[in-house]
């Protein structure tokens, strides 16, 4: 006599530990399945899917470690604002500058969670994107972001001061959307990136007015007492980026070639103050001819550098920078108004 297997054996065959299931479907696409933490410290159940049977696993498997991780993921029936918190710190954090992580933290806390954070991510519609980016480039900032009811000012007294955002930055909220959602589509989550059809006016690039060769000739004349007279010199010769200035190292300079080759930048990030990176992509990474005029200014300033690093002796911090303070300290390129000392 046969005696029939428990439901639960049958069960244990499909769900690989009880939380997860895999199988094809009708359409010819695997789908998996799994139980991931969500935010709210809950569980809830999500579904991957594959070409094949291997993708699919591999896929919940990656959402499962994240979970383990402490990482909520989220799914299609999150809602928009839950899904850019978990691509922004499980997704994102791990290809982007910190700098660069650090604004897109800001368009997601500023914008799109207050515009776009309560839909459910797999009922967003290009036409809730349109009207939401239509709302930021006609709506005052200090009245949507209630910034007005805290100093009393404004539409809270009935004097708007029509605030708005500019094209730009209306541009980059909308490119930070396009990126998070393009991560749902390419997880299986999302059938299509609805931001994508949405199309935004490429905005008009602010127009400088740089110096004439009379008007730099007469800032470096008046500029001739300044102990970084020759960063000026070189910044004004060669147009590098300020940056790229400060982070220049004394091995990067070739005076008797006259060449300077640029590969870093000098940056300050939240979590590790000023630092030197490489620059932010490849074609960044190039060498320069240096004028005749830096290459001898650049002698001096070598020179002049030495006699500061005597004068502070054991004070002195020797990071190889070009440029520094008299202390040999790296010059903060987030300065603005005040000089460097």
């Amino acid at each position: 006599m046969t005696t029939a297997r428990p439901a639960s054996s049958r069960r244990s065959r499909t769900r690989g530990n009880g939380d997860r299931t895999v199988y094809q479907r009708k359409d010819g696409r695997w789908e998996a399945a799994g139980y991931v933490l969500a935010p709210g410290n809950t569980r809830k159940r999500v579904r991957v899917y594959g070409a094949t049977r291997k993708d699919a696993m591999t896929k919940l498997t990656e959402k499962i470690a994240a979970s383990n991780r402490g990482l909520p993921v989220a799914a299609a029936d999150s809602t928009v604002s839950a899904y850019l918190a978990y691509w922004l710190d499980g997704v994102a954090v791990h290809h982007l500058r910190e700098n660069t992580h650090t604004r897109y933290a800001a368009s997601i806390r500023l914008h799109l969670n207050p515009g776009l954070g309560t839909k459910k991510l797999a009922r967003l519609t290009t036409r809730d994107v349109r009207t939401f980016l239509d709302g930021l480039r006609t709506t005052c900032q200090c009245c949507a972001q209630k910034r007005d009811s805290v100093q009393r000012s404004c539409c809270a007294i009935g004097q708007c001061c029509g605030k708005r955002l500019s094209p730009l930055t209306v541009t980059y909220v909308h490119a930070v959307l396009k990126s998070a959602l393009e991560h749902a589509v390419r997880e299986d989550e999302l059938p299509r990136n609805v931001a994508r059809n949405v199309k935004t006016t490429t905005p008009r690039p602010r127009r400088f007015q740089p110096l004439t060769a009379t008007e730099a000739r007469q800032f470096l004349r008046a500029a001739n007492s300044d102990r970084l007279h020759d960063l000026y010199e070189l910044a004004l010769h060669t147009g590098l980026r300020k940056g790229e200035l400060l982070g220049l190292h004394r091995e990067d300079l070739d005076l008797d070639d006259g060449t300077a080759t640029i590969h870093r930048s000098l940056q300050r990030t939240h979590s590790q103050g000023l630092t030197v990176l490489n620059t932010k992509t490849l074609a960044s990474e190039r060498r320069i001819a240096l004028p005749t005029e830096c290459i001898s200014s650049l002698k001096i300033h070598q020179e002049r550098q030495q006699e500061e690093r005597q004068t502070a002796g054991t004070g002195w911090t020797d990071n190889g920078l070009v440029f520094t303070t008299p202390k040999g300290r790296p010059l903060d390129p987030s300065t603005r108004t005040s000089p460097w000392t």
